[in-house]
C-alpha cells in the first residue's frame, strides 16, 4: 500500500471519481453550508427582565407563558426559577417537557432533541442568537456541553422570521444567559447537590456516587449602568448501564428466525464537566448598550465497560440443538462450539468549548437603530476508544463453550456458559475467532484502539439598521446582513493491538496467537454478568494491558486511510422585513413579512482510494460548490377577543446536510470474490465505491404554522397549534448511482479483466448521499398551563403543565419512491405532564413524559453512527423541596430529586418486530439531594 499525489482540478462529483480512477488525480470539490450567528438583540422579539420575580416554578411558568403570549412567532419556552436554576437536571430534561419536543437517552442522560418529529440535524441551536458549534460529530449539538446553571430561558421557535438568521426546518433552540443589569441588587447564589444510582456500580473501577456544585455573582456598579455576572460550574456524574446487544435475527433452514450471536456488557461512567460563564454589560445612556459575553466548558467522559461477545449461529461451525420455537422464533436454544470472545474496554472523551460574543445597540436618533455583533465560538474533542479481547485460544483453537440461550419476558436472552470465564488456565490475550484483518491478510488482533478528533470553529459578524415607521400599520423596517465562516476538521487514527513479539500482528511477521494474562493486569474482583444469567467474567485493566502489554500497529486499511477530512462553509444572509403593530379590523395586531437571501460557498478536503496495479493508492482530494436561496417569510398575531391570540405563519426554511455527508472523501472497493460470477447486476460488480458528496444542497421545507392561544387573567393558558410541512430536497444517506468502472481494467491481471469484461460486471455502485428525497410532516400539538386558583383560592399552589401532540409523516427517497422512511427521532404521540404544588416555600412535582417508537440513531460498529427502531418509552421524576423565608436560614433551600422512577431501558429492536431486541440498555433510577444558598 502506498500514498499518490498529484495535480488538482475542479470537476463535477463523477468526474472526480472517474479522474481518480484513471491517473490517480487529486481534485478540487467543495462544500458549502454554515450557519450564521444572530445578534441577540435582533433575534425575534423577547421580553426579557420581566417584572416577575423569579422564585419557583409557578413564577417560571408565568414567565414562559408571558413569552410565548408576546410573541409573533410561535414559541415555547423554560424559564429559570431562580438564579442558576432551571427546572430540571439539564436543559435537554426541561425541553423534553415543551409540547412536540422529545429527547433521546444515551448513556442514561437526555442528548438528542427532536423537534415536531425531526431530529437534531432539522433544528438549529443558538447562544444569545448565535448559532453555535458542537462537540458531536455532526451539527447536532449535545446538550452536555452547555452546564444548565448558566441559563435564564431556553425559548423554541417553532415558526420563521427574517431576523432569525440559521433557523431550522423543525425549530429553533435559543439559549439564553441572564443579563446582570436585568437585577436590581446584588445577587450571590451557592449549590451544592449530590448523586447517587439506584443501582450499584457494576464495574469496580467505576463510581457510584457523584456531585454537583455552582457559584453565580451578580452585581451592578456605576449608577447601574454597568453590569457584572460570574458562574462557576463543576460536576462529576456517575452512570451505570446494563446493556444487552444481539448482532441480528437470521433465517435458519426452516424459516425460523434465531438470534445470530450476543454481546451484553455493563458500563459504568463518570461524566466531569467544568464550566465558567462571564457577562459584561454596559448602558451608559439610553442610547448606547453593549454586552460581552463568554461561556467556557471542559468535559471529560469515561466509560468502563465488560462483557462476553458470543457467536451463536452465526459463529463459525457452530451446533445448535434443543431448540423450542415460538410463532416462528426461536425462544431457546442450546449451541455448541462457541468460542466467546471477553471484553475489557475503556473509552476516554474530552471536550473543550468556548463561546465568545460582543454585541453593540446604538440608537442614531429617535427613529434609527443600529445594531453590531460579532462572536466566535470553537469546540474540540478527543476520543480514545480502547478494545482489548481474550478467549481460550487465537483462532478457535482453544478450548469450546456449549451455552443454553433462552428469551425472557422482558425481551432479552438469558445466557448460561459452561466454560468459566475467570480461569486464567484456559483464558489468554489473543484474537479467539480469527476476525482480524488488515485489508490484505490475517492479523491477530487482541484489541483494538480509535483516536478521532474533532474540531469545529466558527466565526460570524452581523450588523443591521432599525428604523420606525409612524401613521402606518407597519411600524418598523429592518434590513440586515450577516456573514460566518464555520470549518469542522475530522481526523481519524486507528491501531491494531496484538500479543507482543511480531512486526505487524501477522503470524507470517512472528506474532504469537496469544499471550498469557499478565497477574498485574487483573482486578481485585471479577464483574458478574448474572442479570442475563453469566455469573462472572475475567476482570481485566485495558490501560494496564496498552500500556504495558500489547503492541500497537497502525490501521492502514484503504478505509481507515480515507477518513480524514475538513469542511468549510463561508455563509452571506442579507435579509429585509417590515414589522406590523396596530389594528385591523378593530383587532390589535401583530406580525411581519419579510425576507432572507442566502449565498453558500462550501468546500472540502480529503482522501479518495485508488486501485492500479492491483495496489490500492491513497490521493488527496479537494472540492467547492456554491449556491444561494431566498427564503420569504410572514406572521401575524391577531387578538380576537380579550387574551385570545390567533398566530399564523408561512415561511420557506432550510437546514444544511450533515457535515459527515458533505466530506468529499470517496473509498473504492474491489471485491475479487464477485469476479467472474456471471452477474451484470451492478450490486454483484466486484467494484464499488462509497463516500460524501460535496454538491449536496440543504433540505428545503414550506412551512405553514397556525396556534390558537387563551391566557386567563389568574395566571395559565390553553393552546393548540397545527402545523405543515412540504419537504424538498431531502437527503437520501443510500442513494447508488451505477457507475462504469472500466477504467479500472487495465490495472487488472488478465484473467480477471477478461472475467469482468465477459459478464459486464464492469458496472459497479457509487453510493453517496443525494437531495432526491420529498416529502411531507403534519402535525397536531396540544397546551394546557393551569395554576388550580383559577377553580377555586382553596387551591392556590397546585396546578398542571401538561401537554401533547401527534405528528404524521410521508418521506420518500429518489432510490425507492414506492416506500415511505421514517424519519429519525420522530415519535407519532408525544405526551408530558407535570403537575405541582408550591406555596410558603414548600414545593412538590412529579412529571411524566411518554414517547411512541421512534428510530433512534446509536453507535454501530467501530463507533459508527446507525439507525434503529426504539421502543416506546415513560419517564417519571419526581422532586420536593423547602427554601427557608425567614430567620437565619432565611435564603437556604434544600430539595431532593428522583429521575427516571420508573426504571424505564432503552430498548431498539429490527424489522418492526419488537421480538428481534438488537439493544437493550438499563440506566436504574438517579437520586439527588441538592443545598442552594442565596445571599
Amino acid at each position: 500500500m502506498r500514498l499518490g499525489e498529484g495535480p488538482q482540478m475542479h470537476m463535477s462529483h463523477h468526474s472526480i471519481l472517474r479522474a481518480a480512477l484513471l491517473a490517480g488525480a487529486s481534485l478540487s470539490v467543495a462544500a458549502a453550508a454554515s450557519a450564521q450567528t444572530a445578534a441577540e438583540t435582533t433575534a425575534p422579539a423577547e421580553p426579557q427582565g420581566e417584572a416577575i420575580v423569579v422564585t419557583g416554578i409557578r413564577a417560571s411558568l408565568a414567565s414562559a407563558a408571558k413569552l410565548k403570549r408576546d410573541s409573533v412567532l410561535i414559541v415555547d419556552s423554560i424559564s429559570a426559577e431562580d438564579v442558576g436554576k432551571l427546572p430540571d437536571v439539564s436543559i435537554a430534561d426541561s425541553l423534553a417537557r415543551l409540547p412536540g419536543v422529545t429527547a433521546q437517552r444515551l448513556e442514561g442522560r437526555d442528548q438528542r432533541l427532536s423537534i415536531r418529529g425531526l431530529g437534531p440535524d432539522f433544528s438549529t441551536t443558538l447562544l444569545n442568537g448565535r448559532e453555535q458549534v458542537t462537540v458531536g460529530d455532526n451539527r447536532g449539538v449535545e446538550y452536555d456541553q452547555y452546564p444548565s446553571e448558566f441559563f435564564q430561558n431556553v425559548n423554541v421557535y417553532k415558526s420563521a422570521d427574517a431576523a432569525l438568521i440559521a433557523a431550522g426546518i423543525s425549530g429553533t433552540v435559543d439559549l439564553r444567559m441572564l443579563r446582570p443589569l436585568d437585577k436590581k441588587d446584588r445577587v450571590m447564589a451557592v449549590s451544592l447537590r449530590g448523586q447517587m444510582n439506584g443501582m450499584d456500580k457494576l464495574n469496580p473501577d467505576g463510581k457510584r456516587y457523584g456531585y454537583r456544585a455552582s457559584a453565580t455573582y451578580i452585581d451592578q456598579f456605576a449608577d447601574d449602568t454597568l453590569g457584572l455576572s460570574l458562574g462557576f460550574s463543576a460536576s462529576q456524574t456517575p452512570s451505570q448501564n446494563e446493556r444487552f446487544n444481539s448482532w441480528g435475527y437470521p433465517s435458519a433452514p426452516d424459516g425460523t428466525l434465531i438470534i445470530g450471536g450476543a454481546k451484553p456488557y455493563v458500563q459504568s461512567n463518570l461524566l466531569k464537566r467544568y464550566g465558567a460563564v462571564g457577562t459584561l454589560e454596559w448602558q451608559p445612556s439610553d442610547d448606547f448598550h453593549s454586552t460581552f459575553d463568554v461561556l467556557a466548558s471542559h468535559f471529560e467522559e469515561e466509560q468502563r465497560l465488560r462483557g462476553i461477545e458470543f457467536p451463536l449461529v452465526w459463529g463459525t461451525d457452530v451446533g445448535v440443538s434443543d431448540v423450542t420455537v415460538e410463532n416462528g422464533f426461536v425462544t431457546a436454544a442450546t449451541f455448541s462450539n462457541v468460542y466467546g470472545v471477553q471484553r475489557n474496554d475503556y473509552n476516554k472523551r474530552k471536550a473543550d468549548m468556548i463561546s465568545l460574543g460582543w454585541n453593540n445597540d446604538i440608537r442614531l436618533n429617535d427613529a434609527l437603530k443600529l445594531n453590531v455583533d460579532a462572536s466566535w465560538s470553537r469546540a474540540k474533542r478527543t476520543d480514545f476508544l480502547l478494545e482489548t479481547y481474550s478467549g481460550t485460544g487465537y483462532l478457535r483453537s482453544g478450548v469450546p463453550d456449549t451455552v443454553r440461550v433462552e428469551r425472557q419476558s422482558n425481551g432479552l436472552f438469558h445466557i448460561a456458559p459452561t466454560l468459566d470465564y475467570t480461569d486464567t488456565g484456559i483464558i489468554s490475550l489473543t484474537d479467539p475467532n480469527g476476525w482480524g484483518y488488515n485489508g490484505t491478510t490475517a492479523v491477530v488482533q487482541a484489541g483494538f484502539l480509535n483516536r478521532p478528533k474533532f474540531i469545529d470553529d466558527m466565526k460570524s459578524f452581523r450588523a443591521n439598521l432599525v428604523g420606525d415607521i409612524s401613521g402606518s400599520l407597519f411600524s418598523q423596517w429592518e434590513i440586515g446582513g450577516n456573514y460566518s465562516r464555520r470549518k469542522k476538521t475530522s481526523a481519524y487514527t486507528s491501531y491494531f493491538l496484538c500479543p507482543p513479539g511480531g512486526t505487524d500482528c501477522t503470524i507470517a511477521g512472528g506474532t504469537p496467537g496469544s499471550v498469557a494474562v499478565p497477574n498485574e493486569a487483573l482486578l481485585g474482583s471479577n464483574v458478574s454478568l448474572d442479570y442475563l444469567g453469566v455469573p462472572a467474567m475475567l476482570t481485566l485493566n485495558p490501560l494496564y494491558l496498552y500500556d504495558n502489554v500489547l503492541d500497537a500497529v497502525y490501521d492502514n486499511r484503504p478505509g481507515s486511510l480515507v477518513r480524514d477530512n475538513v469542511v468549510k462553509e463561508d455563509v452571506f444572509t442579507g435579509y429585509a422585513k417590515l414589522s406590523m403593530d396596530g389594528e385591523l379590523g378593530g383587532k390589535p395586531l401583530k406580525g411581519a413579512i419579510g425576507v432572507q437571501v442566502i449565498h453558500s460557498r462550501q468546500a472540502s478536503t480529503g482522501t479518495i482510494s485508488n486501485f492500479a496495479n492491483g495496489v490500492v493508492t491513497i490521493l488527496p482530494v479537494s472540492g467547492k460548490d456554491s449556491y444561494t436561496n431566498v427564503l420569504p417569510s410572514a406572521q401575524i398575531s391577531v387578538e380576537l377577543e380579550p387574551s385570545f391570540f390567533v398566530k399564523l405563519g408561512a415561511a420557506q426554511t432550510m437546514v444544511r446536510p450533515r457535515l459527515d455527508q458533505e466530506r468529499i472523501n470517496q473509498e473504492f472497493k474491489y471485491n475479487l470474490s464477485y469476479v467472474g460470477i456471471g452477474s451484470s447486476d451492478p450490486q454483484f460488480s466486484p467494484f464499488k465505491s462509497e463516500g460524501g458528496n460535496i454538491f449536496l444542497r440543504p433540505y428545503q421545507s414550506t412551512n405553514i404554522d397556525l396556534s390558537l392561544e387563551k391566557y386567563f387573567r389568574g395566571g395559565g393558558y390553553v393552546s393548540v397549534s397545527g402545523f405543515f410541512k412540504n419537504l424538498t430536497d431531502f437527503v437520501d444517506p443510500n442513494n447508488n448511482i451505477a457507475y462504469d468502472f472500466s477504467a479500472v481494467l487495465p490495472t487488472l491481471p488478465a484473467d480477471q479483466r477478461d472475467a469482468i469484461l465477459a459478464d459486464g460486471s464492469y458496472i459497479g455502485l457509487v453510493k453517496s448521499p443525494a437531495n432526491t428525497g420529498k416529502g411531507t410532516i403534519m402535525g397536531v400539538e396540544a397546551t394546557a398551563s393551569l395554576p388550580f386558583k383559577l377553580f377555586s383560592p382553596a387551591l392556590d399552589g397546585f396546578g398542571i403543565f401538561a401537554s401533547g401532540s401527534y405528528t404524521h409523516s410521508e418521506v420518500e427517497y429518489g432510490s425507492n419512491p414506492t416506500e415511505s422512511v421514517t424519519l429519525p427521532g420522530l415519535s407519532k404521540w408525544v405526551a408530558s405532564g407535570t403537575a405541582y404544588f408550591e406555596k410558603a416555600g414548600f414545593q412538590a412535582r412529579v412529571s411524566y413524559r411518554y414517547r411512541s417508537s421512534f428510530l433512534g440513531e446509536v453507535a454501530g460498529l467501530s463507533a459508527a453512527p446507525t439507525f434503529r427502531t426504539a421502543k416506546a418509552e415513560g419517564i417519571l421524576d419526581a422532586q420536593i423541596g423547602y427554601e427557608f423565608q425567614s430567620g437565619p436560614l432565611q435564603g437556604l433551600s434544600i430539595l431532593l430529586q428522583g429521575k427516571n422512577l420508573t426504571d424505564q431501558p432503552f430498548v431498539t429492536y429490527q424489522n418492526d418486530d419488537p421480538r428481534q431486541v438488537i439493544d437493550y440498555q438499563r440506566y436504574g433510577r438517579d437520586y439527588y439531594l441538592g443545598l442552594t444558598y442565596k445571599f
